[in-house]
């Protein structure tokens, strides 16, 4: 019994719910943030001409029996072996610009909450009363 209470103080901790909320949060931002890559971004740059390297791939061994086209999709689904750099440049592409855009995000971030502390720190906080009185009394002795 001692262990399943353990387990359940540490699975109560705010550290531990803070964390599940931290993962569900974040990969609801990382479809936002790749649907703004795959649906925004990369549809820009590949007006400019093909950013798309999904193609590009070597043939390591192709069946005897295989006759359909030779496009990656078609050969991935058929099981055929294939060195797909194409794939590799194109997810890494995502991931910078993924990257970058955290980035700007992360800086938008910081540069709200700088602009917070600095009006928080510029706005002088009311004299508690206690010490107003303290004074007053200071005051009056000193007559």
């Amino acid at each position: 019994m001692g262990m399943l209470k353990e387990f359940r103080d540490f699975a109560v901790k705010g550290n531990v719910i803070d964390l599940a909320v931290g993962v569900i949060i974040g990969a609801a931002f990382g479809r936002i943030v790749d649907s703004a890559v795959k649906d925004l971004i990369m549809p820009i740059i590949g007006s400019f001409g093909s950013v798309d390297f999904k193609e590009y791939f070597v043939v390591l061994s192709k069946p005897a029996s295989y006759t359909g086209p030779m496009t990656y999709d078609a050969l991935t689904k058929a099981g055929v072996p294939l060195f797909a750099y194409g794939q590799f440049i194109t997810i890494l592409l995502n991931f910078v610009i993924l990257a970058f855009i955290i980035f700007w995000m992360v800086k938008a971030i910081n540069r709200v909450k700088a602009a917070a502390i600095k009006e928080q720190e510029a706005t002088p906080a009311a004299t508690p009363e206690d010490v107003l009185l303290l004074r007053e009394i200071r005051d009056s002795l000193k007559k």
